[in-house]
């Protein structure tokens, strides 16, 4: 997946991400939501910052921090209250919360997916430890992806949660 991705160069990913963020805004379960969680991009993923301040006035954004082995979502506020985590990601600066949050989805990044709705992330399990959380079992999980990304089939395991919408660039798949 490296690899295809290297094919393309950052304008024309820029511009695929574009496209693929525009395909969640017209998702009926985005537009009906009040709070969505979503990540912070890496260099080769959908990116997602110039996503985010547009609907930072308009809906509730949280992104996911990391603590040891675990995600934690934690209110977005502004982009000057971002520092680098742990892969260089950024992050939040954890406040303090009284409760945990509840987004309407999660918008969720892979290195591959397919159409039976699987997701292969980067090895660690993060996401789907985040899924389990008896407080985030109704928030639509969304993968987010270009689609050359869709292979036809992921390798999955037990533990891992599929996705019940992917969105790419140039499609929206639904599970069957």
């Amino acid at each position: 997946m490296a690899l295809r991705k290297k094919e393309y160069s950052r304008t024309l990913l820029s511009d695929l991400s574009c496209l693929a963020l525009e395909q969640i805004e017209q998702l009926d379960v985005f537009q009906r939501a009040d709070s969505f969680a979503i990540y912070h991009a890496m260099p080769d993923e959908v990116q997602t910052a110039s996503f985010i301040q547009k609907w930072a006035s308009h809906k509730t954004i949280y992104l996911p921090v990391i603590c040891g082995d675990l995600l934690e979502l934690h209110q977005y506020e502004a982009d000057d209250t971002l520092k680098p985590g742990v892969f260089g990601i950024l992050e939040p600066i954890p406040f303090s919360t009284v409760k945990k949050p509840k987004p309407d989805l999660i918008i969720t990044p892979g290195v591959a997916f397919d159409k039976d709705m699987n997701r292969m992330g980067r090895g660690k399990g993060y996401y789907d430890k985040l899924f389990t959380e008896p407080e985030l079992q109704n928030a639509m999980r969304v993968g987010l992806c270009f689609h050359f990304q869709l292979v036809p089939e992921v390798p999955s395991c037990p533990n891992d949660i599929k996705m019940e919408l992917i969105v790419t660039d140039k499609e929206v798949i639904m599970p069957i």
